[in-house]
């Protein structure tokens, strides 16, 4: 019995992931310091262009409750056009410094400052790099946890006639449906000088069997003024290691 119950305890006292997926805004809060996390899925879009398929992944790593750096981008794409040209290759790679501001146990402020490397294989990245400044405010509203991200990103590549400056919005609401399932909404957009608008919706479902596993499922639909693009993504995230 006492085996039993130290086993129990072990459990409860397991530090639960934190999951970033599977929406575009970042929560403020950083996962439990020394273990390190990964979050990876499958990311399916289409338009009336063609097709693109990648293996999205972020690793995360708090120091304290108070700094953190992620690493992430695109382990593999597929990407047709007009069921004609076909490639396939590894995606830019984003690197990230992460400060919260913890409030209270309910609400906490962030701030995340990026770049995005050009490790892309031609055709799969702007062949830039680009810089990203991204201020995030998070709070429980009773079970309702919510997420909002105003960003201003430094572009390495545009067009002719087209900003340097990328600004971005985004707000998300996750709620539990039970004590394993959990539903995400989202609405984000971006405008670009000379480029225009671009409006995304996104929805999923979390099912986190345990506190060391999350496990998501939903779709997406940007539109902008030319075109709309409908995605469909899984994932999962999973602590990898406890390194102190």
């Amino acid at each position: 019995m006492s085996s039993v119950c130290a086993y129990a305890q072990t459990l409860s006292e397991t530090p639960a992931v934190s999951p970033y997926r599977p929406s575009v805004s970042s929560p403020a809060q950083l996962p439990f310091p020394g273990q390190l996390e990964l979050d990876m899925g499958w990311l399916s879009s289409h338009d009336s262009g063609g097709a693109r398929t990648s293996l999205p992944y972020q690793w995360k790593l708090a120091f304290n409750q108070e700094w953190g750096v992620l690493i992430g981008g695109e382990a593999q794409i597929w990407s047709r056009e007009n069921s004609l040209t076909r490639q396939h290759g590894s995606g830019d790679t984003s690197l990230t410094l992460k400060r919260a501001f913890l409030v209270n146990e309910s609400e906490a402020w962030g701030v995340e400052i990026g770049a995005k490397l050009a490790t892309a294989r031609s055709g799969f990245g702007s062949g830039k790099q680009d810089l990203n400044l991204n201020l995030i405010y998070s709070r429980d509203l009773g079970a309702v946890h919510l997420d909002v991200n105003g960003n201003v990103t430094q572009l390495g590549a545009v067009e002719l006639g087209e900003s340097r400056l990328l600004h971005g919005l985004s707000t998300s609401l996750s709620a539990p449906m039970s004590e394993q399932w959990a539903a995400n909404l989202e609405w984000s957009g971006s405008y670009q000088r000379g480029a225009g608008a671009q409006t995304q919706f996104l929805m999923a479902l979390v099912y986190s069997p345990s506190r060391r596993l999350s496990l998501d499922v939903g779709m997406s639909r940007k539109l902008d003024q030319h075109q709309h693009v409908d995605s469909w993504f899984v994932g999962m995230v999973m602590p990898i290691a406890r390194l102190f």
